[in-house]
């Protein structure tokens, strides 16, 4: 498979943007809601990106609480460091989903979301998440299908050859659909499973889409026969449509709620 995605300086810094929009703000707040996170709770923040859903579990948990944010970006961990600045009882480590730090029963909650879809060995990932929970522990997981695009384009043959080359910035583009069973797999009893829908009706730096076509161009120039050229045609006619009132975008990510029995 091709070079996934970077999670260098470079991108952190445009993902930043795009974590503040309306659309994922939405989506942390659904994610804090099914965590139901009480005061004094230990929760490690899997794959915590900028820090931002880490910053509002320690607001949650208090300073008897403790969050623990893993990246494997460097560059990401000194954002969510600066993001949890504030709060003494956040750290933030280095590691990768399948060595996860504390010992076995050593958190009450873990969180992860838009990560295993780019974890090579989700299996142990998970079973390195049953470990370090406690008997009762909770667990909330967000994943995209990426098959549930649907964006409106002046050329659907281009976009459709854009997006196959998206495809290779993740290992897995269509995750979601067999969580449940890799959950059970791993010990974890699924509570619930609910759909966060993602829906745009312009493109412009306010919404989710605009800056998720900025990274797409990016990563997928020179991938799959895709030239510069093509993916700078691309985002011309998003931004067209937009200026016609025609844009449409829809996607869709997946919320798996469950516990270790």
């Amino acid at each position: 498979m091709a070079q996934t995605l970077r999670f260098d300086e470079a991108a952190a810094r445009r993902l930043q943007g795009v974590y503040m929009t309306p659309d994922v703000v939405v989506q942390r707040e659904r994610t804090l809601a099914a965590l139901a996170l009480r005061p004094g709770e230990q929760v490690i923040d899997i794959g915590t990106g900028p820090g931002y859903l880490a910053a509002s579990i320690a607001r949650a948990v208090g300073v008897n609480g403790k969050v623990v944010g893993v990246d494997l970006s460097e560059s990401m961990l000194q954002v969510a460091r600066a993001t949890c600045a504030a709060f003494a009882w956040t750290e933030f480590q280095e590691a990768d989903a399948g060595q996860l730090p504390g010992v076995a029963g050593a958190f009450d909650v873990a969180v992860s979301t838009q990560v295993y879809e780019y974890v090579r060995d989700v299996d142990a990932a998970l079973a390195e998440m049953h470990r370090v929970l406690r008997r009762g522990g909770r667990v909330v997981i967000v994943d995209t299908d990426w098959k549930s695009i649907v964006w409106a384009t002046s050329d659907d043959e281009l976009t459709s050859k854009l997006l196959k080359a998206w495809d290779e910035h993740l290992v897995d583009p269509h995750l979601p659909r067999t969580l449940p069973e890799r959950l059970r797999r791993a010990g974890l009893d699924v509570d619930s499973i609910s759909v966060i829908p993602i829906l745009n009706t312009a493109y412009d730096q306010s919404v989710y889409s605009f800056g998720l076509s900025q990274l797409i161009a990016e990563f997928v120039t020179g991938r799959q026969g895709v030239t510069e050229s093509e993916a700078a045609s691309w985002l011309e006619d998003l931004k067209m449509r937009h200026g016609d009132g025609r844009s449409f975008f829809s996607l869709n990510r997946y919320l798996l709620a469950a516990h270790k029995p």
